[in-house]
């Protein structure tokens, strides 16, 4: 009966994934250069994010995420432009996925801040993992399994963010490509499905509270794939702009607590934990998360001038 159920589980997980196919994450406040290209270098300073996820935590293949995020932003010919590299590890059951992203943003001055304009191209290479299948005299030759073919997608994203404030909106696998996977070698069978395309608006506020010490972060997250909707609705107080906690709420069925503090200039570190709120809830522990962060900038400074005083001529 257990077999059963991690089977049917597994099965759900694995359907989630064709649905859903682009992974989430709790710190998506953090995450934006990976979901919408136009926030390329927004930051105005060089910044690298990387993400650590592990959902469903206690349950046999369960997804396993890794996110990696450097950007920057740069002036030439007298405009404002910003570069980003995106890598992220997805893996849940016997489906492996690295996907490589490339961003370019055009960047305008809009009132108190800078709208950009951007784009992006990813390559995607997906894995069947062939513990889940292996080669024995029981094998079940109708499951495709190796390397699939390298997939190439784009997306396009506009961002602005101001001294306190940000938003955004992009959409991603605007090609919506076809993946196929090659069959095991004693089949013909073979898996094909399409990438849907995935749709994000975002936005958040920093508001400055009476006691200038305490600031009160509120932050949204609307993402579909035209087939299923969710939000996540974050709350966070910070202090000192040194440490933080808050909590968000996931449509998708997830109650999220999260900590952090930053432990020298530019460097932070997350933690984040999610109570799942659906069916599943009996057969996890839970989902962790951890955020590294650090944000610099760069610049020639100039060499302090010296003056000799008349008073020692």
């Amino acid at each position: 009966m257990k077999k059963i159920l991690i089977s049917a589980i597994l099965v759900t997980m694995t359907l989630v994934v064709y649905a859903q196919q682009i992974p989430q994450v709790s710190h998506f406040m953090y995450d934006n250069l990976r979901t919408n290209p136009g926030s390329a270098g927004s930051m105005d300073m060089v910044c690298v994010n990387g993400i650590m996820r592990q959902q469903m935590v206690g349950f046999p293949g369960n997804p396993e995420n890794f996110f990696f995020n450097v950007e920057t932003p740069f002036n030439l010919f007298g405009t404002k432009h910003g570069v980003g590299i995106s890598v992220y590890r997805d893996a849940i059951g016997f489906n492996s996925d690295i996907n490589l992203q490339l961003a370019y943003a055009f960047r305008v001055n809009l009132g108190d801040g800078t709208l950009g304009i951007g784009v992006n191209g990813a390559l995607l290479d997906k894995t069947l993992k062939d513990e889940w299948n292996p080669p024995t005299a029981n094998e079940d030759n109708n499951i495709p399994k190796g390397d699939a073919d390298m997939t190439f997608t784009f997306g396009a994203g506009l961002f602005y963010r101001g001294e306190n404030i940000y938003f955004g909106a992009s959409v991603l696998n605007i090609n919506s490509p076809e993946v196929v996977t090659p069959p095991s070698d004693n089949s013909t069978n073979e898996s094909k499905y399409n990438l849907n395309r995935h749709y994000y608006v975002t936005a958040g506020y920093n508001m400055q509270l009476t006691n200038p010490a305490w600031e009160l972060r509120p932050a949204v997250l609307l993402k579909s794939d035209e087939k299923v909707t969710d939000m996540d609705f974050n709350l966070s107080v910070a202090y000192n702009k040194k440490f933080w906690g808050g909590v968000s709420y996931r449509t998708g069925g997830a109650v999220i607590g999260m900590l952090g503090l930053q432990l020298f200039e530019g460097f932070k570190v997350g933690y984040s934990y999610d109570f799942a709120t659906s069916s599943l809830m009996n057969h996890e522990q839970g989902s962790h998360e951890i955020l590294l962060s650090y944000c610099f900038k760069i610049g020639v400074e100039k060499a302090p001038q010296k003056y000799k005083s008349i008073r020692f001529l």
